[in-house]
């Protein structure tokens, strides 16, 4: 997943990022580096909060 390359880009720190979307940080955390699954809901509350399409976070990055 993308969202640490685009929430990087934007400026925001993880901890930012999850009072954006209403969880804890250490939730973004494990996201990031996919020691957990995503729900639907978090990944449009995301997307909401780093202007980028749901797709573009789930296309693969080398």
């Amino acid at each position: 997943m993308n969202i640490a390359y685009y929430r990087k880009l934007r400026g925001l720190t993880q901890e930012a990022l999850a009072e954006k979307i209403g969880v804890d940080q250490t939730h973004i955390s494990k996201i990031e580096v996919a020691s957990v699954g995503i729900s639907l809901d978090n990944l449009f509350r995301i997307s909401i909060a780093l202007d980028v399409p749901p797709s573009k976070l789930l296309e693969f990055r080398e």
